[in-house]
């Protein structure tokens, strides 16, 4: 089943593992650490994570160290920015209104 990397960003879980390999590639048991979770669980979600292509794995020695796709995460921003102008505008014609208001105000 091929996942949507919104769906995988959806989860607080994955975005918290997302933030974590965004500094330094890491092991499975590394990155569980840093959850009140198990192994499995924590398995689970970079195997989500991996599908939607937005973490890699390279095998070192015995250990698979997982770090955060910078590309699939472009997407993500991509998508977003067409919001973020949307928000911008709106924000741009708050301040006009309130700088008028405060104008009449005077």
């Amino acid at each position: 089943m091929r996942r949507d990397v919104f769906q995988a960003i959806a989860d607080p879980t994955r975005r918290a593992i997302i933030a974590l390999i965004a500094l330094q590639s890491m092991t499975p048991n590394a990155i569980a650490e840093n959850f009140d979770a198990s192994r499995q669980s924590i398995s689970k979600h970079l195997r989500i994570l991996t599908e939607c292509e937005l973490v890699g794995q390279e095998q070192q020695g015995r250990e698979i160290f997982y770090s955060l796709k910078i590309e699939k995460m472009k997407e993500i921003d991509a998508w977003l920015e067409q919001y973020r102008k949307i928000w911008e505008t709106r924000f741009d014609q708050l301040e006009n209104v309130l700088s008028t208001i405060k104008k009449q105000t005077k």
